[in-house]
């Protein structure tokens, strides 16, 4: 039954059907083959109840609060700011690239938004100052990775409602990871450019007048952080009204700066409806194949031959990590979460392991998959940025990036404490 499952899933990857429906389509075709019962007359009502949860809301308010962001144009002055205030480091605008990525994480909640607001402002600067073209684009790359780390995160959400788990701890618990993994990711560049000066292209001189005058271009990002995040461990709100009160200051600052127009306004809009109903079609197919595996008893025979393997904690986690890694290569991020936590969570949580803790080391496999072919989501949104050239050279360039997540990943296992020790303080 699992190997039928899993020849099925791959087959339907392999054919380019679109995941969420490749989800949807696995459930249809085992629930003849081992249920006795019409299961499928159920899915009316779990799309409903799948749907049917208060913390979702999030999901298109976060989605929504990016675009305006994006579309308002604070991203590139963000970027400028951050390229007068990180260049002088070996390896230049690279730097910025990862700064930036850190920041506009805080506000947008999405990998692949972040990757491609970066990364429309950053490649042009690749041949402006003669940077090594793979490791510039690897930059882009990893660094989007890290808006599902830093709060606020739209996979930290899933997360939550999957295992029901605290959003409030889990974003805690990703702060000191994302912002450590934004320094290997640095450390990665200015290691490389040291190693090979040409890599490091020309180098942009500012005095430090004009650093100090773009500080004021960094105040948007980090007012609308500290505005959703505050709220939340104020006591004010919760996630999904602190992503509300995210975009209404969105569109606030938007409206200060001359920005907000009716164009602007129904392009973001627009954005977030496409995402939206892109991310809610996979939630959906994925509730309703994890209801068909479970009916069938699919989960409880992938369970039961996990639990019997009799192996450690330790040596169950290392299997989890490979598990996700290959998996990885061939799934989409989100339906991976949807259709592996239910029955990993469980598993792993029953070892032993704090569940907040395993969640941050399950989104940073997550943030491995975005970058590694053939399905990386991110390594084709800064493939699609560029006007020439072969994914070859994106591939290449985010693996010094991929050995960096894993050595994150070590450090989370050796030191619990650097996702544990902000949830404990203001638990």
């Amino acid at each position: 039954m699992i190997a039928t499952a899993l020849v099925l899933l791959f087959v339907l990857i392999g054919l380019s059907i679109p995941v969420g429906a490749a989800l949807g389509v696995l459930g249809l075709i085992l629930d003849p083959l081992y249920s006795m019962l019409p299961l499928t007359r159920a899915m009316g009502e779990l799309a409903w109840s799948t749907n049917n949860e208060f913390l979702l809301v999030a999901i298109p308010l976060f989605i929504l609060l990016g675009e305006v962001l994006l579309r308002a144009g604070f991203a590139e002055r963000m970027y400028a700011a951050m390229s007068l205030w990180l260049s002088w480091m070996p390896g230049g605008l690279m730097h910025a690239n990862i700064g930036a990525s850190t920041l506009f994480s805080a506000t947008s909640g999405s990998s692949v938004a972040t990757a491609a607001t970066v990364g429309t402002v950053a490649i042009p600067q690749i041949r402006r100052y003669g940077y090594n073209e793979p490791l510039f684009l690897g930059s882009i790359a990893a660094g989007g990775t890290l808006g599902i780390l830093i709060p606020p995160s739209i996979n930290l959400v899933i997360y939550g409602v999957l295992t029901n788990s605290s959003v409030p701890k889990l974003y805690l618990a990703g702060i000191i990871p994302g912002l450590l993994m934004a320094g290997l990711f640095m450390a990665v560049i200015a290691g490389g450019c040291l190693a090979r000066p040409g890599w490091s292209g020309h180098q942009v001189r500012a005095s430090w007048g004009e650093r100090f005058r773009g500080l004021v271009h960094l105040a948007p990002p980090l007012g609308i952080f500290l505005l959703v995040v505050g709220s939340i461990y104020a006591g004010l709100a919760t996630p999904t009204e602190a992503a509300a009160l995210g975009v209404l200051g969105a569109l606030i600052l938007a409206a200060c700066f001359g920005r907000l127009t009716w164009a602007m306004l129904r392009g973001a809009v627009e954005g977030a409806m496409k995402s939206t109903a892109m991310i809610m079609l996979i939630v959906i197919a994925a509730g309703f194949l994890n209801f068909i595996m479970s009916a069938t008893g699919l989960t409880d025979a992938i369970t039961g031959s996990m639990s019997g393997l009799g192996l450690s904690p330790a040596w169950m986690l290392l299997i989890v990590i490979v598990f996700y890694v290959v998996l990885g290569c061939f799934m989409e991020t989100l339906s991976m979460m949807i259709t592996t936590i239910p029955i990993i969570a469980p598993i792993m949580i029953g070892l032993g392991y704090d569940p907040i803790w395993l969640g941050i080391v399950i989104i940073v496999l997550v943030e491995a998959a975005l970058i590694t072919p053939p399905v990386g989501l991110n390594l084709f949104v800064v493939q699609s940025l560029r006007k020439a050239g072969s994914m070859d050279a994106v591939i290449v360039g985010t693996l010094p990036f991929v050995l960096a997540m894993f050595f994150m990943l070590a450090l989370l296992a050796f030191f619990p404490a650097l996702a544990l020790w902000l949830p404990g303080l203001f638990g």
